[in-house]
């Protein structure tokens, strides 16, 4: 499974940073904080911050820093800065000597220590499982056509045989189902289908068929069931960054099928590589609002009122035509339909 180790690498051109408006403290904020376990740099700079995505100004941090991020991990200590004017946060050194001089920290695993961009254990399953299915058709050649002893369906530990597999150059795959279509509640288009992830497999034997065994089954698995390969482990940085471009996107599902959202759900949106999105964007969420009124002779009248912005999401996976985002803050419940748009 893909881990997530996320770190502060923090970038805005500085024609952003300029062009943006000044940084805002919360009221009363603290003069520092003490890194513990659980937190996240999300939530450390949202306990300084009103606008907590703008790390890469409070953190004066430039793109040459990025090439090389700073890690933070528990028992670091944060300090909040306002000697210049313009708040910043810095690092305060450790010191763990007796004789009260600086010693060298060891960590010996920083990936388990490292403290998070944002909840990595939340969108961890979504990098490591296939979600999309870009096209009516099959992004995948290799099917399953038959399993061994003529059964129905395959749990782990059951072989079957699939198609497209000839080669033999990849061991490890990723069993997958069709799922519903995702749609543009604007245009009613379907933009892509849900990929309904089903377990893995392993490759015994190639050719056509080649054999395979399930090695993970998270549901029944069936003939005509498909086979995408396994993404090999990676590490992913994310930088939170504001998209350089408009983006007008729209929210399409709650990940799970629910109605409502809230802050921690996934949500699909209208856009994706094609309009310029990426991963680390940080869009703002609208909810489009109507007053209506019902006169004395029963008619009704609705009139557009101004739409409120009601939180972000971080954007952590994209395709061509589809992202999916995490909702890092809500005042009030996610639902379809609502826009994304530039913070």
């Amino acid at each position: 499974m893909v881990r997530i180790i996320s770190a502060l690498i923090l970038a805005v051109t500085a024609a952003c940073a300029s062009a943006a408006e000044p940084l805002t403290l919360v009221d009363n904020p603290p003069d520092r904080h003490i890194v513990v376990k659980g937190d996240t740099l999300w939530g450390i700079s949202g306990k300084f911050l009103k606008q907590p995505w703008r790390w890469p100004e409070i953190w004066q941090m430039n793109k040459e820093e990025i090439k090389n991020p700073h890690w933070i991990y528990p028992g670091d200590i944060i300090l909040l800065d306002t000697s210049s004017g313009s708040p910043r946060l810095k690092m305060a050194k450790r010191v763990t000597g007796q004789d009260g001089k600086v010693q060298p920290m060891v960590y010996s695993t920083p990936g388990e220590l490292v403290i998070p961009s944002i909840p990595s254990n939340i969108i961890e399953p979504f990098i490591s499982q296939p979600l999309i299915v870009e096209s009516s058709g099959s992004n995948s050649e290799a099917v399953i056509v038959a399993a061994q002893e003529d059964r129905m369906l395959l749990g782990t530990g059951d072989s079957f045989y699939a198609k497209g597999i000839a080669d033999g150059s990849i061991e490890k795959w990723q069993l997958f189902r069709k799922g519903k279509p995702l749609k543009d509640p604007k245009t009613g288009e379907v933009l892509a289908y849900e990929a309904f992830y089903l377990g893995n497999a392993r490759l015994i034997k190639p050719g056509e068929p080649a054999t395979l065994r399930v090695t993970l089954a998270k549901e029944e698995i069936a003939r005509g069931d498909e086979l995408i390969p396994a993404q090999p482990p990676e590490i992913i940085s994310y930088v939170p960054h504001r998209p350089d471009q408009a983006i007008e996107a729209s929210i399409m599902s709650i990940y799970g099928g629910v109605q409502e959202g809230g802050t921690t759900s996934v949500v699909s949106l209208t856009r994706g590589k094609n309009d310029g999105l990426e991963v680390g964007h940080v869009v703002a969420l609208f909810r489009n609002r109507v007053s209506t009124n019902i006169d004395d002779n029963g008619i009704r009248t609705d009139t557009p009122v101004p739409e409120e912005r009601y939180g972000l999401a971080f954007v952590f996976r994209v395709f061509d035509r589809v992202a999916y985002a995490l909702v890092v803050s809500s005042s009030k419940s996610v639902i379809v339909g609502d826009s994304a748009r530039n913070p």
